[in-house]
């Protein structure tokens, strides 16, 4: 048997199956370790600007190699020396010569560890803001299109009074603004956790400039801006607070509750027939039922949508436990619920967009649906 090892070995469906190429990309080793060089490159060239002994041809070297990584040489490091970010170093100085001695000098793991996560979730909300922009496109032109098409609203999935198709997609609109509004303010909250040193204290980077504040302090605002960041946390321990990473995740687990609600009322309509997701030509709702239009799109948001609220209990949880300057288990938690969080969201806007692009309305359906009620209505207001 031809069997590929991919199809041996367990594999996320937020990756293998759903989310998109950009964001995968986000959360991908590439990235994140060709960032911990570029981060490596700023701290050099920061430092030679300050005054180190650093030559052009160093940075030149490291220059080169950013992104030319040997993931191979790396795992086996790792398990030698038991430390990733050690076994990096250790794999880029390989490459880089010349430049091996001042590679990390004066840093902590956390130098490129914390600051590369700071940059991979900035650069994630610049991924999902534009997407969420376009689902709130596609539904202000859905509201406008059917603001005066009459339709039975519900109260406590019982009928009620009259409202429009339009009005009751203002409602899905106004939660997804509410939205978008959190995601740009969690977005510019971030900042760089900077050049701090183990504790908090930069006094690894006082050792390397001789005791000259001035020069650390220009050191931490030089490695900000090269990093593209406009500030950096004022205080720190050895990592940035791990409540930052709670309040990302909970503005995720928010526009998760909106998309659920949304495709939870368009599940809904469906029933009734006055509302229809996007159904293929070839689409097959069941195996044994062919007839059936299972709105497959939003039962897929809405599982999904429930992964995404329950994930902002692990951030919760390890910013509680994190012990004075910082302990170590958070990282592996924040491994697993920081990318899924963010590949989660970008999977459900994708399906959103899709779902909103194609909604399909009934129209005498809508209106067959409220004619005894509106009947019943006039009568006891007589």
């Amino acid at each position: 048997l031809n069997i590929m090892a991919s199809e041996t070995e367990y594999r996320s469906p937020l990756t293998s199956r759903y989310a998109s190429k950009e964001m995968s990309y986000n959360f991908s080793d590439q990235k994140k370790f060709s960032t911990w060089r570029r981060l490596w490159l700023y701290l050099a060239t920061a430092q030679k600007g300050l005054g180190l002994d650093i030559t052009d041809e160093q940075l030149d070297e490291m220059r080169t190699n950013v992104d030319v990584i040997d993931f191979q040489r790396a795992a086996s490091e790792e398990k030698r020396t038991r430390h990733d970010v050690m076994a990096h170093v250790h794999t880029f100085a390989a490459c880089c010569p010349k430049a091996a001695a001042i590679i990390h000098l004066g840093a902590t793991s956390c130098y490129v560890g914390d600051n590369t996560e700071l940059i991979v979730l900035r650069d994630a909300f610049k991924i999902l803001l534009p997407k969420l922009a376009r689902c709130l496109d596609r539904l202000a032109k859905f509201a406008d299109d059917y603001k005066s098409l009459p339709t039975l609203g519900y109260t406590h999935f019982q009928p009620a009074q009259l409202t429009t198709v339009g009005k009751r997609a203002c409602l899905w609109l106004s939660d997804l603004l509410m939205d978008l509004r959190n995601l740009d303010r969690a977005c510019n909250d971030l900042r760089f956790r900077g050049v701090k040193g183990t504790t908090g204290t930069q006094a690894s980077f006082l050792n390397v400039f001789a005791g000259d504040h001035g020069k650390v302090e220009e050191l931490d605002r030089l490695v900000t801006e090269m990093a593209g960041f406009s500030k950096s946390y004022i205080v720190t321990g050895q990592t940035y607070s791990r409540k930052v990473d709670f309040d990302v995740v909970c503005t995720l687990a928010s526009l998760g509750a909106s998309i659920h609600k949304i495709c939870t009322d368009i599940r809904l309509l469906a029933n009734q027939k006055e509302i229809e997701e996007p159904f293929e030509s070839d689409q097959i709702g069941s195996s044994a039922m062919p007839y059936k239009r299972n709105p497959m799109r939003c039962e897929r948001c809405c599982s999904l949508a429930r992964h995404l609220m329950v994930i902002a209990n692990d951030p919760l949880q390890t910013a509680s436990v994190q012990w004075l300057e910082r302990t170590l288990d958070d990282s592996a938690n924040r491994r697993i619920c920081l990318p899924e969080a963010f590949l989660t969201a970008d999977i459900i806007l994708n399906t959103l967009q899709n779902i909103l692009e194609g909604l399909v309305v009934y129209p005498k359906v809508t209106v067959l649906d409220m004619v005894p009620y509106v009947y019943q209505d006039v009568n006891i207001s007589r």
